[in-house]
């Protein structure tokens, strides 16, 4: 793993709990020491010269800022295999057109979008496999798999994917911190607000993951003619709620 910034340090904390691999044979590369000691104290090999991190490595993922990605491709590129390696890039808004260019001589390439509940084996990945080969897609996504759900999807997709989930986790954190500040209002102190939040959310995803109603459906179970429930959801719609929630996912698109 070349980067262990926020998403590069929460795919190998997850790598490490879904125990697809032992933690010693996962190397993480970064410049900063007093990044790695957190990985040296779960057990990973650490680097501060990615090329030579990336010497023997069967799998190699960069997960760096974008504007990162050229430059730490380079500096790798004389140490990468065409055969024997597999390479993931986890960088928004960058095109596997700009990584061949980046690298003429590039291992089978994935482009990849998962998000920081991948530390906790519950992120929403989005996989586009480039130029790989469908044993090779089978591994890869499988590796996913243990830290979440994955999405095989196409390029033109991706981002897309990512506004709905990567940027998307944001979103749901914003509305549970909107939720709690409302309960706040109505009388709960902060903490317990959210945690009434917190599980109320957990529940709505479990009741829609056993029963796959659209949530529409599983709306109508709670609203009755004249009820709490129907007039705060009215309440919010004449807000912008639904609008706002599908302008945001359009502008983090862009």
């Amino acid at each position: 793993m070349i980067g262990a910034g926020a998403m590069g340090g929460a795919t190998v904390e997850g790598l490490i709990a879904s125990r697809t691999f032992r933690a010693a044979d996962i190397t993480v590369s970064d410049p900063s020491e007093a990044v790695l000691s957190k990985f040296k104290t779960l057990g990973a090999c650490t680097s501060t010269d990615n090329a030579s991190a990336v010497e023997d490595a069967d799998i190699v993922c960069v997960c760096v800022k974008p504007w990162l990605v050229e430059q730490v491709l380079k500096g790798i590129k004389d140490n990468l295999k065409q055969k024997g390696q597999l390479l993931i890039v986890i960088a928004a808004g960058v095109s596997s057109a700009q990584i061949q260019e980046w690298l003429p001589q590039c291992p089978p390439l994935f482009l990849c979008i998962p998000n920081i509940a991948i530390a906790h084996l519950a992120s929403m990945t989005f996989l586009v496999p480039v130029t790989a080969q469908q044993g090779d897609v089978n591994l890869v996504k499988d590796i996913f798999d243990k830290m979440g759900h994955t999405l095989l999807t196409d390029e033109k997709h991706l981002a897309a994917g990512t506004t709905l989930a990567s940027c998307g986790i944001a979103y749901a954190m914003r509305y549970i911190r909107a939720a709690s500040e409302g309960g706040v209002e109505l009388g709960f102190k902060a903490d317990e607000a959210k945690e009434v939040v917190m599980q109320t959310v957990l529940g709505a995803v479990k009741l829609l993951e056993a029963s796959g109603l659209h949530p529409e459906a599983a709306i109508d179970l709670v609203t009755t003619p004249g009820g709490v429930t129907i007039k705060g959801l009215n309440e919010m719609e004449h807000a912008g709620f639904t609008s706002a929630v599908i302008r945001g996912l359009k502008a983090g698109a862009k």
